[in-house]
């Protein structure tokens, strides 16, 4: 059960604890637990990490170690719009710095981050494997390729005007 960006909940601790308990409340289940709670909330909620320490009887800094080792998990929710930059050999000899630059300028979100709006989040990356594309994002797994700033301009206006079409307008 993936809960949308749009429609996400309150983490729940009757959700936390039936997660935890379908693991079997072993501090080797961690691991599962954390992937099934990210998988529900699209992130872990720092309130699940207080929880599942309580419910497994493990230290809640072990729980956070393992949160923040592991780059497969965010302890903040994603945007609506996933950003990965690619920062690999020939992204990075073709100018991924003031690509990535003029990306967070556009979308008021650094790489790591999520913009104030929710709209966007950044992430870097090592490589996208489209290094004849050089310097190349991907958008929600589109890949665009031999970006300029003026090229990230467009692109980010071009998802802004889209957004902007799918809210309904008010009824009044």
């Amino acid at each position: 059960m993936v809960i949308e960006a749009s429609t996400r909940e309150k983490p729940s601790f009757a959700v936390i604890d039936a997660i935890v308990h379908k693991h079997n409340v072993e501090a080797g289940a961690v691991i599962p637990v954390l992937q099934e709670i990210q998988e529900t909330y699209g992130y872990v909620p720092p309130v699940a990490i207080q929880r599942i320490a309580e419910n497994m009887n493990v230290p809640a800094s072990e729980v956070f170690g393992i949160v923040t080792f592991y780059a497969q998990f965010r302890l903040q929710p994603l945007g609506k719009n996933l950003i990965k930059v690619c920062h690999g050999t020939a992204c990075h000899l073709c100018g991924t710095e003031t690509v990535a630059e003029r990306l967070s300028q556009v979308t008021g979100a650094r790489e790591g981050e999520t913009s104030q709006d929710g709209m966007f989040t950044v992430e870097r990356v090592a490589c996208l494997g489209c290094c004849s594309l050089a310097p190349c994002i991907m958008v929600n797994g589109e890949t665009y390729g031999r970006l300029t700033p003026e090229a990230i301009d467009k692109i980010v206006n071009e998802i802004r005007k889209k957004e902007a079409k799918e809210i309904p307008a008010p009824v009044g």
